[in-house]
């Protein structure tokens, strides 16, 4: 009878696709990310269900879009009655675990956006609220109440250490520990507390600062350090594991600790083919964007796009660069671990992230309201072991160009752990594909969104859906005439949109009733009737 697999899942945070060597790109210094690479496949065509946080984390764990598990925006949080594939590991004998960020409850007290003040908000809500308890996320529980901790399992996870926000001011098991072993932890941290940088453009956003933590306690060595010590454990088991290893960064704001803060100088940054590249027929939230710049008016100082200047890109590239370079060095820590244990072996290896960041491309920084490429590709990168049934035999490397999304990790762990998926799971599986090439075929992805923001100067908050196939991409905006059609053979860069050509009237007609039909397809098909009528 074959071993059951242990599963190792690596996420990062706002982490594009062509931000790692084993993606093409020569300037970051990832050489242990690209060994796992070098006997896995990689897909180059993944995309995230939604280029959001929190519903896309949803979408990694139940394997639904996010208008079928509720998550549809950031400050929703992931009900309780959601079976996630975890869960079922969980339930089929799997150790389970999560080290570092989970954000499937919210994290910040900030009010929503959406309503406005100045709009009608309704008395009672059309549903009751999600049963279970939540809230576990909020920072402010953890800063306020010494003693709290999460209800577990937590979606499936019964050992859950968590770090929660960005940068050098995370919250949650990290800060406890942190406050434990280090005396004096709170002047370490944060923007107030950090060594001087004089000149740097990002300083003024607060979007980067050069913490003065050590790399020994920042939030992405703790994870490692945590995660290898879960895995000792459970080296000693005969119960196959799943770990969730998630990192918050490279999120922004950016604060490499130490020598990663110097990885890579702002001067040889190579800037995106894009930054400069002229546009045709620009749709109005690039329009507003660059306005803003103009006028001075942006808001650099949040989570939303804005149009940068290069010394803010170049910066902003570097110390991405430095954060990833770190989290290099915490991936090769966990998967020396799983060496040195004598598991490597059983131990199925995957990575990728919850969505991209815009860093330069047309100018642009950060996301929000846009669906390019530099925000909705992420990798994907699946090793398996060795001996996998019907696989080769050992570990080669490959590539994949099928359309994959988010939400089929979750049946392709669910398939190579033996389990079937439940009924109303939408992701297909990748294993087929990862193994010998052979996928089953696909029209194109939905990719979703639903803001809470009215950015972009337009009338309501943004509501925005995209049908991606090989060869374009169609986005549609809620409310809204314009939109986009890119021809992504002839147009790679997403530089030139032909949504008013009138000799692309006709394809953008087909791809228009192939979105509909697309989300027609991905209605609700759960529970099953228990009558006729």
């Amino acid at each position: 009878m074959d071993r059951p697999p242990n599963f190792v899942l690596f996420v990062t945070d706002q982490h594009r696709a062509d931000h790692l060597g084993c993606y093409g790109n020569p300037d970051v210094h990832t050489p242990h990310i690209d060994a796992i690479a070098a006997e896995a496949c990689c897909f180059d065509d993944f995309h995230v269900a939604t280029p959001m946080c929190q519903p896309n984390r949803a979408s990694m764990l139940t394997g639904r879009l996010p208008s079928l598990h509720g998550v549809s925006m950031n400050g929703r949080e992931l009900s309780h009655r959601e079976r996630g594939f975890v869960e079922q590991l969980r339930q089929a004998g799997w150790r389970t675990a999560l080290v570092g960020k989970a954000h499937l409850q919210n994290i910040t007290t900030t009010p929503a956006t959406w309503p406005a003040a100045s709009e009608v908000r309704r008395a009672t809500e059309a549903v009751h609220p999600h049963p279970g308890r939540h809230g576990q996320e909020l920072w402010t529980r953890w800063r306020d109440d010494p003693g709290f901790d999460l209800e577990r399992p937590y979606y499936g996870f019964e050992h859950v250490q968590l770090s929660i926000g960005h940068a050098d001011e995370q919250w949650g098991h990290w800060r406890r520990w942190l406050q434990t072993t280090t005396p004096d932890a709170e002047r370490l941290i944060g923007p107030s507390h950090a060594i001087p940088t004089p000149g740097l453009a990002l300083a003024a956003s607060r979007q980067a600062w050069r913490t003065r933590l050590p790399e020994e306690l920042h939030p992405t060595r703790w994870i490692a350090d945590r995660c290898c010590e879960w895995l000792t454990e459970r080296a000693r088991d005969e119960q196959p594991f799943f770990l969730q290893c998630s990192f918050p960064d490279p999120h922004h704001p950016f604060t490499p600790p130490g020598r990663w803060w110097d990885l890579v100088r702002p001067g040889d940054v190579t800037l995106p083919a894009s930054f400069n590249a002229p546009l045709h027929d620009p749709p109005p939230p690039i329009q507003a964007l660059r306005r803003a710049a103009a006028d001075g008016s942006a808001r650099k100082s949040g989570h939303a796009a804005f149009a940068a200047g290069e010394q803010e890109v170049r910066e902003a590239i570097a110390l991405n660069h430095g954060n990833l370079g770190f989290i290099d060095q915490a991936v090769g820590q966990v998967c020396a671990a799983l060496r040195r244990l004598g598991i490597d072996d059983y131990t199925v290896v995957a990575f990728t992230s919850d969505h991209g960041d815009l860093l330069g491309d047309r100018g642009l920084m950060l996301k929000g309201g846009l669906h390019y490429r530099a925000l909705t590709r992420v990798p994907f990168i699946w090793r398996d072991t060795p001996a996998a049934p019907h696989g080769p035999g050992r570990r080669r490397s490959s590539r994949s160009a099928a359309l994959a999304q988010t939400i089929d990790i979750a049946p392709t762990v669910l398939e190579r752990a033996g389990l079937a998926p439940p009924n109303g799971m939408q992701g297909q599986s990748l294993l087929a594909a990862a193994r010998n090439g052979q996928a089953e075929p696909r029209a194109g992805l939905l990719i979703e969104e639903e803001g809470q923001r009215r950015d972009f100067g337009l009338g309501a908050r943004i509501r925005m859906r995209t049908w991606l196939t090989r060869s374009h991409r169609l986005t549609l905006y809620a409310g809204e005439l314009f939109g986009e059609l890119v021809d992504l053979d002839d147009d790679p860069l997403e530089l030139r949109n032909l949504w008013n050509d009138p000799g692309s009237r006709t394809t953008r007609d087909a791809l228009t009733q192939q979105l509909a039909l697309a989300m027609i397809d991905s209605a609700e098909t759960g529970p099953y009737p228990g009558a006729a009528a």
